[in-house]
């Protein structure tokens, strides 16, 4: 299937004009200050897209990313700005036609954002080998990952990879498409479909079991939406399965715990991250206004107060005593299954 994904990507799709789906299409509107970002990036870096969600997290300025999967650079320029000149950012990717597109551009973004040299990097590999690329151990700050991992055959390697790389207190904030069940084998190797992000997609369930085993004890939902398989004749191979584009965050954190417990905790957001005055988004569950005391189980605690975003928030309370599970974990299908369905004779994208 490797062969199949790099001839998919390197070949088939010429621009994203030619995905017959919109799995592998980002439809949510960016913030204005991204915008901004976006609208300074090269015309054929920004032609050649097929990400699935925004993975740009909050306090970038000065950290070490590394781009999981970047493709033609459209991430990896837009953190590049993002970063800051005396920040650093590493794509990998194993499509010659992709890197070949994200290289020639550096000098042209380096100039476009008064950087005396480029701060951006490209490897060609393969994810579920990133260990053989020489990347170094406990060095990145933030690994994003865009619509890729479920291109992947060995996802637990990809994430055990990911793990290794990341600084303690790190994260992986990255966007992919899951499934609402485990896709049958036969599905597997349909190449549209396996190209078109959608049955290699993990089973979300497989995914968070998955993500814990290797050492992201706590996996945080921060946005989701369905996907709408409009070609009729691909809606049906798929059986009824529900598809939906996630982004999740998972930090690397040796204090969280297997559930989200109860310590009469809270924490007072200062304002004052960059681009974001009147709230932080943590996850889906935990929007956080600023300058209102908010109650947190002792995991947010963790991600907050052991983490680059500690000076931005106050701390009350500590873990001397404990007051059972905080209300609001659950199991059952994190996504927003309201607008699910597959339908209509024809397919139109979102780019």
């Amino acid at each position: 299937m490797l062969d199949e994904v790099k001839n998919y990507y390197g070949n088939t799709l010429q621009s994203s004009d030619d995905l017959l789906t919109n799995a592998c299409c980002t439809g949510a509107e960016p913030p204005e200050y991204l915008k901004g970002v976006l609208s300074g990036i090269h015309d054929e870096v920004m032609a050649k897209y097929y990400g699935c969600g925004l993975v740009i997290p909050q306090q970038l300025e000065g950290t070490k990313v590394l781009d999981l999967g970047c493709g033609a650079g459209r991430d990896v320029y837009a953190l590049s700005r993002l970063v800051g000149e005396q920040g650093r950012v590493v794509g990998v990717d194993m499509t010659d036609e992709q890197l070949n597109v994200a290289k020639s551009h550096q000098s042209y973004h380096a100039e476009k954002y008064g950087y005396q040299k480029s701060n951006v990097e490209f490897v060609k590999g393969e994810l579920e080998n990133l260990a053989s690329l020489g990347l170094e151990k406990n060095s990145f700050d933030i690994i994003v990952s865009n619509c890729v991992i479920n291109l992947c055959v060995d996802k637990t390697a990809v994430l055990q990879a990911a793990y290794d790389l990341l600084k303690p207190g790190g994260e992986i904030y990255f966007s992919d498409v899951y499934a609402s069940r485990r896709v049958p084998e036969n599905l597997k190797s349909d190449p549209v479909l396996y190209g078109e992000c959608l049955s290699g997609a993990f089973y979300w369930n497989d995914f968070i079991n998955t993500a814990k085993t290797v050492g992201f004890r706590d996996p945080r939902l921060v946005e989701d939406s369905p996907i709408i398989v409009e070609r009729r004749d691909l809606a049906e191979k798929l059986e009824g399965i529900e598809f939906y584009s996630a982004t999740y965050r998972l930090f690397k954190l040796e204090s969280l715990e297997p559930y989200c417990e109860d310590y009469g905790q809270a924490v007072i957001y200062k304002g004052s991250i960059s681009h974001h005055p009147h709230f932080f988004k943590l996850d889906n569950s935990h929007i956080i206004e600023s300058g209102k005391v908010f109650p947190v189980c002792g995991n947010t605690e963790s991600m907050l107060r052991e983490t680059r975003f500690a000076e931005h928030f106050e701390f009350i309370g500590d873990r001397s005593r404990h007051y059972g599970i905080f209300e609001g974990c659950g199991t059952a299908i994190p996504f927003n299954k309201d607008e699910v369905t597959q339908a209509s004779d024809n397919s139109t994208g979102c780019c």
